[in-house]
């Protein structure tokens, strides 16, 4: 890479981030366009040679900076390429894995007749056999309850007539022969239910103890992995940016799987530290086979289990990496704010959260993300058109997320837009009800389709008519996409689009949508009152 290339100032797509064991700050490297430009280059290099394709597994790419203050690139796989733990041009492996090699092999051989002879017990013919039996019984028993309730509710009518036509002892003679079918109905049940088990209990002898035996072998491979994944957390000596060297064990971070240590992002930081490079981005793909969740080409974060546990320890040392586009930041104004919520007025222009493309990444939820210490576990509840402005509202964790989003859902939550429109509107209030729907092959484009369409509703007032405009409020009862813009727009609601509507509206010379997202009302599910947020019009 050439020393005067720059990283774009484009909003990062991922954090990778973790809590300083020392300071307990947030310390946090982007994935970058860059960085992935970089990793996308490398998936080209990997397509050329059938070596890389045969498995499946991470790679990444960690974009430094040397002493020189030149940038480079340096590159890493998960584990073992084609059973090698070095690879010429690749990362090597943290150092610990030489001492457990032997150790390695032999546990993971054990663990592969564990394996085999759990398939095997799983396999038996017994249980197909079982479970086909029981199906069979339970279909007798249940011809066998029709015939009984059949039975029950004749004797219930005879029982009905016999009270009626006779008396004394005739009476209970035949209510007792009555009994004894009901008796003689109740033993044939029984009757039925030892014959099941007596053919069933052999096998369902065998099956518990081909179960007792699985359990075992199930407690002797957990036991096998500890004992494995302890020696090698107490040999692996992982080095941050602080210079601190350290072993997995004496991170005292518990629960830490078999494999730990060998993803990339931990190799690709440790030889970082170790040779005083500093990072600027970091992108992991997965290349190869499907495999699960996981797709070749594309980018995945650290994982939960072996990655993210680490990487508090492995960021420490490292110099703050400046947010990306600061001066954008600016343009938020954050109107409410606590330790569950936090409420932007977003300006006109700028989306919601991040597109689908590189090109579409700045959004309120991005920069937030950038901005807050905790931004990474930031979700937004609900969305406003790119071209719309005004209150929305973002969750800090995913219990409020949820709580706010079924409120949402209920229709329990009121907003208030003002607009203005392109023309005079002669009513001054009333309600649209149109059905819209999203033709698939002009999207994001919505119509009114009786057919096809979802519910809409919209109350709307006007406020004042100006000139040739008209200043109205709208509150929607429901949250279709575009749903005011169409309401306004459509022949079949108001007729007259909203003043700069490019999509739905005339192609006025306006720099903006007049529409705005003013007022916001809802139940604070944590703090346990009503708030009413409100912003001032900007038009």
């Amino acid at each position: 890479m050439k020393e005067d290339q720059m990283i774009p100032d484009s909003p990062p797509s991922y954090w990778y981030e973790g809590r300083c064991p020392q300071q307990s700050i947030m310390l946090r490297l982007p994935r970058t366009a860059m960085v992935e430009a970089i990793a996308n280059g490398l998936m080209t290099d990997l397509s050329r040679d059938p070596r890389y394709s045969s498995e499946g597994k991470m790679y990444g790419v960690l974009l430094i900076e040397t002493l020189a203050k030149k940038l480079g690139v340096i590159k890493a796989f998960s584990g073992l390429l084609n059973g090698n733990s070095q690879v010429k041009g690749w990362v090597p492996p943290i150092p610990g894995r030489d001492q457990v090699i032997l150790p390695e092999i032999y546990t993971l051989t054990q663990l592969e007749n564990i394996k085999q002879k759990i398939i095997y017990l799983q396999s038996l013919e017994v249980w197909q056999s079982y479970d086909k039996l029981t199906q069979e019984w339970q279909t007798n028993f249940a011809h066998l309850a029709v015939v009984h309730l059949q039975r029950k509710q004749q004797r219930q009518q005879q029982r009905e007539i016999l009270c009626k036509t006779l008396t004394g002892d005739s009476l209970a003679i035949a209510i007792e022969q009555l009994n004894v079918a009901s008796r003689h109905d109740k033993r044939e049940k029984k009757q039925l239910k030892q014959q099941r088990d007596q053919i069933l209990k052999p096998l369902k002898e065998v099956i518990e103890l081909a179960q007792q035996e699985i359990t075992q072998l199930k407690q002797q491979r957990q036991e096998l992995s500890r004992k494995l994944q302890s020696q090698m957390n107490a040999v692996y000596t992982l080095t941050n940016f602080a210079g601190n060297s350290t072993s997995l064990q004496q991170l005292k971070t518990k629960g830490l799987p078999t494999g730990t240590g060998d993803c990339c992002a931990p190799k690709l930081l440790h030889y970082a530290a170790i040779n005083q490079l500093k990072p600027l981005a970091m992108a992991e793909f997965w290349w190869g086979p499907v495999k699960g969740d996981k797709v070749p080409g594309e980018f995945y974060g650290a994982c939960e289990s072996r990655c993210q546990p680490l990487m508090g320890f492995l960021l420490s040392g490292l110099s703050s990496i400046p947010l990306v586009n600061n001066s954008k930041l600016q343009d938020l104004s954050i109107i409410y704010e606590d330790q569950y919520l936090i409420a932007v007025n977003k300006p006109t222009g700028l989306l919601s959260v991040p597109g689908r493309y590189r090109d579409r990444q700045d959004s309120v939820l991005s920069r937030l993300q950038n901005l807050l210490p905790d931004g990474i576990n930031l979700r937004a509840i609900h969305r406003l058109d790119q071209d719309t402005s005004g209150i929305i509202l973002l969750a800090r964790n995913l219990d409020i997320y949820r709580q706010l989003s079924q409120q949402f859902e209920q229709r329990q939550v009121k907003k208030v837009y003002e607009a203005i429109l392109e023309d005079l509107l002669l009513i001054d209030q009333g309600i649209i009800e149109l059905p819209l729907w999203g033709d698939p092959s002009d999207r994001p484009y919505q119509k009114v389709n009786f057919a096809q369409g979802k519910p809409s509703i919209t109350q709307f007032r006007v406020i004042s008519r100006e000139g040739n405009y008209t200043r109205i409020e709208l509150i929607p009862l429901t949250g279709r996409t575009h749903q005011l813009r169409v309401h306004c727009s459509d022949k079949k609601g108001l007729g007259i689009p909203i003043l700069g509507d490019r999509l739905y509206g005339n192609l006025t010379d306006t720099n903006r949508l007049y529409l705005q997202a003013k007022e916001l009302y809802f139940y604070h599910p944590q703090l346990g009152k009503s708030i009413n947020l409100r912003v001032e019009e900007e038009f």
